[in-house]
């Protein structure tokens, strides 16, 4: 033990820089604020569909609740109901025994609802495209807004889907 504490003694304090601020992700997330603000009264409601993913998309929707992208902090919250939300956000490729699930999410939705599909699974299929056990990309089984691509998406990218979706919106 008292190893170890002359090697972190002699190492000391090591940790990474800060990261230096993204313009391009202020810009985004200013533009999140005002039309979250301007279409829904300051407070989009999201909910979550995981069709059959592999959970990279997970992780990065995760990161976006985190201190650096702060969805919170724009008004924007998961719920976990399809009774309260606004937006669907989809990942992964519909498999089979998912299909029933996810139309009945998106029916249980109030109307306008917007639906975003995450990943390259959610918007192509990805590697597992069509077959007996998967349906493929979401538009296969309810009408999607926006596509998110990417393996898994970046939060910048997703956040940016959000936007896209909600400008979009009526």
């Amino acid at each position: 033990m008292i190893r170890i504490l002359r090697q972190v003694a002699r190492a000391g304090l090591v940790t990474e820089a800060p990261p230096d601020p993204d313009e391009a992700l202020r810009g985004v997330r200013e533009q999140l604020e005002k039309e979250v603000l301007r279409s829904f009264a300051g407070a989009l409601a999201i909910r979550h569909v995981d069709a059959g993913s592999c959970n990279g998309c997970e992780l990065e929707i995760h990161a976006c609740s985190n201190p650096y992208y702060n969805l919170e902090g724009l008004g924007i919250r998961f719920v976990a109901s399809p009774r309260h939300a606004d937006l669907l956000l989809v990942t992964g490729p519909v498999s089979k025994h998912m299909e029933e699930a996810l139309r009945r999410t998106y029916d249980a939705t109030p109307d306008p609802k917007l639906v975003v599909a995450i990943g390259d699974c959610g918007c192509t299929g990805g590697v597992f495209g069509e077959n007996y056990a998967s349906r493929g990309r979401v538009s296969n089984v309810i009408p999607v807004d926006v596509a998110v691509p990417g393996c898994p998406p970046t939060p910048h990218a997703i956040m940016q889907g959000i936007l896209t979706a909600i400008t979009r919106a009526p």
